[in-house]
C-alpha cells in the first residue's frame, strides 16, 4: 500500500503561538486564504507524493545516514514573504534568517534522494508555510499586510529532529502522523 509522504521539521511549539498571531493579523484581510492549522506547521525538507514500503525503507535509510553528519542547530524565524510573487500570491510564508545549515541539510538528502529516483528540488528555500491563497478577493489588502510584516521577529528554535510524515488529505484539511523521526 502506498501512503503520500514527506520529510520535514516541526516548527517549536513555543513558537506556535506567535505564528497564530501573526496569521491572525493577515486573516484581518478578508483574502481567500487557507491557513495551515498550528499543529500543522512545518519546513518541508522533501515531498515525496505516493510512496510504497519499500522505498518508505529506503528513505528511512538514506536518512539515517546522511543525518549522522549533522548537529543540532539553532534557526531564526524572520520575514513574511509570498510565492511566486507580489502580484500573483499563492503560498504566505515566513522565512529562515541565515539558512545555511538547514539548506545544506536539505541539499545533502535531496543529492541521496535523486539517486533514488525522486526530481531535484530547485531552487529550495527554507521557509514556513502559514496560508495558501484560493481565489482574488482581497489579495491587495492581504499583499499589503505581508509588506507590513517583512521584517517580522518570530524567534529561534532549535533543530534537534527531521519527521518522515504521512499525509491524508481530508474535506476539513490534511492530517499529519509522524511514521518516523530521526533525530540529529
Amino acid at each position: 500500500m502506498k501512503v503520500r509522504a514527506f520529510l520535514a521539521v516541526d516548527l517549536d511549539e513555543g513558537l506556535r503561538d506567535h505564528v497564530s498571531r501573526i496569521q491572525d493579523t493577515l486573516k484581518s484581510a478578508d483574502a481567500q486564504v487557507k491557513f495551515v492549522e498550528p499543529e500543522n506547521l512545518h519546513f518541508t525538507l522533501k515531498f515525496f507524493g505516493d510512496v510504497g514500503e519499500g522505498k518508505l525503507r529506503r528513505i528511512e535509510n538514506v536518512v539515517r545516514d546522511t543525518l549522522r553528519g549533522y548537529e543540532p542547530f539553532e534557526i531564526s524565524i524572520r520575514g513574511a514573504g509570498v510565492f511566486p510573487n507580489p502580484r500573483y500570491i499563492r503560498v504566505v510564508w515566513l522565512g529562515v534568517e541565515n539558512p545555511e545549515t538547514f539548506s545544506d541539510l536539505q541539499r545533502s538528502l535531496d543529492m541521496e534522494f535523486v539517486k533514488m529516483g525522486f526530481r531535484p528540488e530547485r531552487d529550495y528555500v527554507p521557509h514556513l508555510t502559514v496560508g495558501r491563497v484560493k481565489g482574488p478577493r482581497n489579495r491587495d489588502k492581504l499583499a499589503e499586510l505581508i509588506g507590513e510584516l517583512e521584517d517580522v521577529e518570530v524567534g529561534s528554535m532549535r533543530v534537534s529532529e527531521v519527521s518522515l510524515k504521512r499525509s491524508e488529505l481530508t474535506p476539513a484539511g490534511p492530517i499529519y502522523t509522524d511514521m518516523e523521526v530521526f533525530r540529529l
